[in-house]
Parts: C-alpha cells; structure tokens; sequence
C-alpha cells in the first residue's frame, strides 16, 4: 500500500534525501510538496492523505477541526528564515536589525513567497519594520516554490525564505539567517490524517527517526530535542 504524504516545503530536502530509503524499510510513498498554506487550502477543499507535515500551528488547527488525528502529532524540526545570493555574489550585512534594514532598502531586487510562512512573516516584518513600500516596489513575490531559484538565476539580488528552503536549490550561497530582532522560529510537525492507513503511524516514526541533528543541520534545519 501506498502511504501519502502532504508536506511543506520546509523539510523538503531532509524528506528527498530520507524518502528514497523507505522502500527498503518496507514504505511505499507518494509526497506532495508545497508552502503550508496551499496545503491547508487544499486539505479545507477536501485533500486527504496519510501524514500530515506542516508548522506546528496548522497542525493543532486540523486537529481541532477532526481531520488530523488526535495524539499522533509529532514535532519534528525547527526552521529559521534566512537569506541567500546567487553564488560569487557578495554577501550583504545581517548581523544586525540595523543592517539588514539597510541592505534591504539598498538591495535592487529581492523575492520572497506569498503562501509560505517565511512569506507571510516576511511581508508583516517590513511592514513593522516601516519599509513595506521600498522592498515591494522592487520586489518579485512568489505563489509558490523556492525563492533561491530566482537568486541563482541571476534575477534578483536577495531571496528569503526558510533557510532549509534556500539550501535545497544549488547556485545559491546562504548569507545566514535573520538576526534575531527580525526572526521567527518556524516548528514543522508531523501528524495522521483520521483513517489513515495502519502503516501511517510507523512511518511517522521512521522519518522522525530519520531526522538526526546531523541531518537537519545539512539541510538547514534544527532538531527540536
């Protein structure tokens, strides 16, 4: 049986790393991959599937609403939003609230996600920080999908987004994440769907036990034990 996964694109690169071993654990697996947002429209317009991966908060949503299942939630990693520029590219200054406000205004072009939770983040950050209308008059803001693939092109300068997210794409190098005055910590949690097939709750088990420190550093990620 084929067990189906909906994902956020936060732990995208730990699961394309970890998934191609299921099969010899004995899981057959099918992933969809997409910003939490889109999967929690998805899953209101009817979307089912066996597990569940999604921040923490859509996690206790879904619960609460009776289409993940109670008791199965597992937290499995912890994301930071960072910045990344296209390879050879000079890094700007992040190491301060006050430098990263001003490398944003200096910066030509940027990009950040409409639907992901960085996005999200990021668009009410600006608008705290009193600079909305500077950076969104330069900047490419995308439905979906990796904002590095952008910066490796070559068509923007910057590119924001979960730094697991920034790290999956090559071309790119990871100037670091926010500073901390500017920053979120994103918690990706995993979690049955009601009725998922009997092998769902193992395989949750199996990716959480996939997700060493090791791992998740590699891929940009933090464990949350």
């Amino acid at each position: 049986m084929t067990l189906k996964i909906l994902s956020t694109l936060g732990v995208a690169g730990v699961l394309r790393e970890a998934l191609p071993r299921a099969t010899a654990a004995g899981f057959a697996t099918e992933v969809t991959l997409d910003p939490t947002a889109r999967l929690v429209q998805a899953i209101e317009a009817g979307a089912r599937g066996d597990l569940a991966i999604l921040t923490a908060e859509a996690v206790a949503a879904q619960t609460a609403k009776g289409v993940l299942a109670a008791g199965t939630a597992v937290d499995l990693c912890h994301s930071y939003v960072g910045l990344a520029v296209k390879a050879g590219a000079p890094h700007p200054d992040i190491a301060s609230e006050a430098g990263f406000r001003a490398t944003l205004l200096a910066a030509p072009s940027l990009a950040y996600s409409r639907a992901g939770a960085s996005g999200l983040f990021f668009a009410g950050l600006i608008e705290r920080m009193g600079i909305a209308r500077e950076v969104n008059a330069k900047a490419t803001v995308i439905p979906q999908g990796f904002t590095a693939e952008l910066a490796a092109r070559g068509e923007v300068a910057l590119a924001i987004q979960q730094v697991s997210e920034l790290q999956a794409i090559p071309g790119v190098e990871i100037v670091g994440k926010l500073p901390p005055a500017c920053n979120t910590c994103a918690v990706f949690t995993g979690a049955l769907f009601a009725g998922a097939q009997p092998q769902a709750a193992a395989l949750l088990r199996w990716i959480a036990d996939q997700m060493t420190p090791d791992m998740l550093q590699a891929a940009g990620l933090e464990s949350p034990r």
